[in-house]
C-alpha cells in the first residue's frame, strides 16, 4: 500500500483533521508505516498527535521554501508507531512566499516527499479547508484524494467545486491523480436529509463512497483536547472502532485492486501454453504436437 493520500475539502468543520489523524492512526495500527503531513496553518493535526505547535523548531512550512528537508522536520511519534511531519501559523507564510515564485510552486511539496516517501506505506496529508496554493500542492504531490464529508446540503456544492479543482490538477500536473473515496463523517442516521445526501452520493459516486461511515461520538471530539487520536483516548469507542474498520476497508479495496491487475496481465507465451497443455491433459485429451 504504497499511496500518498491527501485529506482534502475546501468546506470547514466536515472532519477533515480527524479523519487524517485518526485514519492515520489506524493504519499505523496494522502495522503500516506511516507519515501524517499537517498542511494546515492552524495546525490542528500537530496538535491532535500531541505535538505542541508552538515549540516547533522546524515544520512543513520551513520544508515548503527550502529552509530544510522533509527528513529534518519529521517527528517520530513512538507511542502511535508513526511519523508527523508539523505545521504552525509559519505556514501561512510560506504559502505568500510560494506565491511569489514564477516557476515549480505548485510541486514544491512532492519534490520534497521524493526522498523520503519510499519510507513509508502510506502518506496522509492533512489539508487546509481552502483550495489554496498549499492544497494545490498536496493535490499534486498525491496518488489520491479521500474527501471526509457531512451530509447536508452545503458539503454537496463544495464537493462538486473539489472535483472540478481535482480534474484540472489532473489536465495540467498529476494526470495519475484520483479519487480516493468520500467518506460519510459526522452521521446522524435520524437525519433525514442526513440520509438524503448519502443516497445520493451513493448515486453518483458509486463504488467511490467508502461503505463505512463515520458517526457522530464525544470521544471522536474530546480526544484532540487530551493530544490523542481516539484509538488511543477510547480505543473501544464507536469513533475509533468507525476508523479502525475505514483502514480495513482501504487495505481490502487496495488488495482486491491488485488482484484484479495481476489477472488482467498478459501471460507470458510459454506459460499460455503450459496452462493449455495441462487443461488438455486434465480434461484426458492428448495435447496436439507443436
Amino acid at each position: 500500500m504504497k499511496r500518498v493520500i491527501a485529506v482534502a475539502n475546501q468546506k470547514g468543520g466536515v472532519g477533515k483533521t480527524t479523519t487524517a489523524v485518526n485514519l492515520a492512526a489506524s493504519l499505523a495500527a496494522t502495522r503500516r508505516r506511516v507519515l501524517l503531513i499537517d498542511l494546515d496553518p492552524q495546525g490542528n493535526a500537530t496538535m491532535g498527535c500531541g505535538v505542541e505547535k508552538n515549540q516547533l523548531e522546524r515544520g512543513v512550512g520551513d520544508v515548503l521554501v527550502g529552509g530544510c528537508t522533509a527528513a529534518e522536520a519529521i517527528v517520530p511519534l513512538p507511542a502511535l508507531n508513526m511519523a508527523l511531519l508539523p505545521s504552525n501559523q509559519d505556514v501561512t507564510a510560506a504559502e505568500v512566499q510560494l506565491l511569489t515564485m514564477t516557476v515549480g510552486r505548485e510541486v514544491r511539496l512532492r519534490q520534497a516527499l521524493k526522498p523520503v516517501r519510499d519510507q513509508y506505506d502510506v502518506v496522509l496529508i492533512d489539508c487546509p479547508p481552502a483550495l489554496n496554493m498549499l492544497t494545490v500542492n498536496a493535490l499534486v504531490a498525491a496518488d489520491s484524494v479521500l474527501v471526509p464529508m457531512q451530509c447536508e446540503y452545503y458539503a454537496l456544492e463544495g464537493l462538486s467545486a473539489l472535483v472540478g479543482t481535482i480534474e484540472q490538477i489532473r489536465a495540467s500536473v498529476n494526470p495519475d491523480l484520483e479519487i480516493e473515496g468520500v467518506l460519510r463523517t459526522m452521521f446522524d442516521p435520524r437525519n433525514n436529509l442526513s440520509n438524503e445526501v448519502s443516497a445520493q452520493l451513493l448515486t453518483h459516486f458509486g463504488d467511490k463512497v467508502f461503505r463505512t461511515i463515520i458517526p457522530r461520538n464525544v470521544r471522536l471530539a474530546e480526544a484532540p483536547s487530551f493530544g490523542k487520536p481516539a484509538l488511543l483516548h477510547d480505543k473501544d469507542s464507536r469513533g475509533a472502532l468507525a476508523y479502525l474498520a475505514l483502514a480495513g476497508e482501504m487495505i481490502r479495496r487496495e488488495d482486491e485492486e491488485a488482484q484484479q491487475r495481476a489477472e488482467a496481465r498478459p501471460q507470458p507465451a510459454a506459460d499460455t501454453a503450459a496452462s493449455d497443455a495441462g487443461g488438455a491433459r486434465a480434461a484426458g485429451e492428448a495435447p496436439t504436437p507443436a
